[in-house]
């Protein structure tokens, strides 16, 4: 059916194999920020910078002290995650009674410190990092060769997503987490420590986009814009799935994904701009996005 439309098949695959995983770091970052977002009410602008922390924490393992891949995949988000817990302690929570729009200028300003910092080191031509030994090579499907590692990234990225989802909606720390959301001064009198778990919870999404950093690392180069120019399609993501929503945050994730792979082989002139269309779309039909709620 498709050679009947000019398109091969290789060519068709290969970008649905592209799109998914382009949808797992869309579906993980905007995981992070969707954990952040329904929590603290704030709209981490620092994620990408955070993302290419990760990236190169992983980079650095492997160049300084020798740490292989497998471990940076847990030392890399653990890392960058308390260094958001420092933040949020010593910078975010100062704005907690403030306007919103002032932690968003904040994560912003800080997004282009940590960017400006990781040029100036280390340039902005990128840094390579090599595939783990046991993930080299692929599989041949018959109507296309699927890289060993591709299809990690595919099936961590879901294995993430789907415990993230898990311990926020069928646990009893998800329930107070959902609490502290929606009523922070009756749960703080039920003796739940409030702040600690906010100070967590945005520890928990920074460390996600570390962990998709590190995810990306053998894939992409690992340099200082790495985040910067992923961060823009990430929040049109997370406004498609609706602010603060987890299981928007996948679905949207994975799905736009696709739909930006498939774009490229119907109609490669829009591939750049599908996602925002689709964004302007939802936005007229359902303000609150496709799995938000309405306040």
């Amino acid at each position: 059916m498709f050679e009947l439309l000019g398109i091969p098949p290789q060519a068709l695959f290969g970008q649905v194999l592209l799109g998914l995983i382009n949808g797992s770091f869309y579906a993980i970052l905007s995981l992070g920020l969707a954990v952040i977002f329904g929590l603290l009410n704030i709209i981490n602008f620092a994620h990408g910078a955070q993302y290419m922390m990760g990236a190169f924490v992983a980079w650095m393992c492997l160049n300084y002290f020798g740490i292989n891949y497998w471990a940076a995949l847990l030392l890399a988000p653990l890392i960058v995650g308390v260094f958001g817990v420092i933040i949020e302690r010593v910078l975010i929570a100062r704005l907690a009674n403030l306007d919103h729009l002032y932690g968003l200028l904040l994560t912003f300003g800080l997004a282009l410190i940590i960017q400006g910092l990781f040029r100036n080191q280390y340039g902005s031509s990128g840094l390579p990092y090599q595939i783990p030994p046991q993930l080299t090579g692929g599989q041949n499907l018959g109507f296309m060769f699927l890289p060993n590692y591709r299809a990690w990234v595919i099936a961590a990225s879901l294995v993430v997503c789907l415990a993230t989802w898990f311990l926020i909606e069928k646990t009893r720390l998800g329930a107070y987490l959902r609490a502290a959301t929606e009523n922070p001064t009756l749960t703080q009198a039920f003796g739940i420590n409030v702040p600690l778990l906010v100070t967590l919870t945005y520890g928990f999404g920074v460390a996600l986009a570390a962990f998709a950093g590190v995810l990306a690392a053998p894939i992409y180069s690992v340099n200082p814009n790495m985040g910067a120019d992923l961060i823009i399609v990430v929040f049109a993501v997370v406004v498609i799935g609706g602010m603060g929503s987890i299981l928007g945050a996948i679905i949207t994730g994975f799905g736009l994904g696709l739909i930006e792979g498939l774009t490229k082989v119907f109609y490669p002139e829009a591939a750049a701009t599908v996602i925002f269309i689709i964004m302007v779309l939802v936005l007229l039909v359902k303000p609150a996005g496709l799995f938000g709620r309405t306040t």
